[in-house]
């Protein structure tokens, strides 16, 4: 895969407020492990090959287990996800399909059970943020850098 145009240099403060926004929701208070897994699964959805390894490192190093890990693509059929885990995962999903989800109620009060105002609002806008760095990823063709 051959990176078609290196974002990040051609447009430096577009790029660069997508990051802010990105150390904002790291400042926040929000579990930053949990929105790591969220940042994963919507990953996933998408097929951002880079965003998935970048993100898989990054659950890694943390002390992620690799059955978690495995286990995030099944994440509502795995015995791994607590229930606080699930509704967020659930919610990425939903938000991260909303053409064919709509977000529908029973799966946002499901969240809402699990997370105040203002986190329910961190984990919405890390999912809408990690859905507009995937597709900008994709499109430009940005993949893993192989280590080692």
């Amino acid at each position: 895969m051959t990176l078609r145009i290196d974002y990040a240099k051609a447009a430096p403060d577009v790029y660069k407020a997508l990051i802010a926004t990105h150390t904002a929701l790291k400042k926040s208070g929000f579990d930053t492990h949990l929105m790591d897994l969220v940042f994963q699964r919507v990953s996933q959805i998408n097929g951002c090959a880079y965003c998935v390894d970048a993100h898989g490192r990054d659950l890694r190093a943390a002390g992620e287990t690799p059955e978690r890990l495995d286990g995030i693509a099944a994440w509502d059929e795995s015995p791994y996800f607590t229930e606080r885990e699930k509704a967020a995962l659930a919610w990425a999903e939903s938000v991260t399909n909303i053409a064919t989800t709509r977000a529908p109620d029973h799966v946002y009060a499901e969240m809402r059970r699990h997370f105040s105002e203002a986190d329910a609002t961190h984990l919405t806008m890390g999912i809408a943020l990690m859905n507009a760095l995937n597709r900008i990823s994709i499109s430009m063709r940005r993949g893993p850098v192989k280590k080692g």
